[in-house]
């Protein structure tokens, strides 16, 4: 038996193997990917910006918020301007980084 690196126990296998084993399975919905890359770029988003950025409806984008929330990747805050009740939404620092992960290992997964 040599050293040699395999298909099993080279450069793949020390970074976990093919790169789907990166990919974010609560990602793999589209809606809350797409909310997800909605909010990169910003610090946070109101609820009706990013409902009609997403092309959903109120309860659909409220459910995935949810999941996303639950999972520490959203971050949920309320209150009002003026009278009106707003909600804004804001990526977590884990959120960043999962959707960083995420998004290489689709890359890498297209590109082969």
């Amino acid at each position: 038996m040599t050293d040699e690196p395999t298909a099993d126990t080279g450069a793949e296998a020390k970074r976990g193997g093919h790169p789907r084993h990166d990919l974010a399975p609560l990602l793999n919905a589209p809606v809350r990917l797409s909310v997800v890359a909605a909010l990169v770029p910003l610090d946070k988003a109101e609820f009706g910006f990013v409902r009609d950025l997403v092309e959903v409806s109120d309860s659909v984008l409220s459910k995935q918020v949810a999941a996303l929330e639950e999972a520490g990747l959203v971050e949920v805050r309320k209150g009002r301007v003026g009278r009106r009740p707003r909600t804004w939404l804001s990526l977590t620092t884990e959120g960043r980084a999962i959707y960083q992960r995420h998004l290489a290992a689709l890359r890498a997964i297209a590109l082969g």
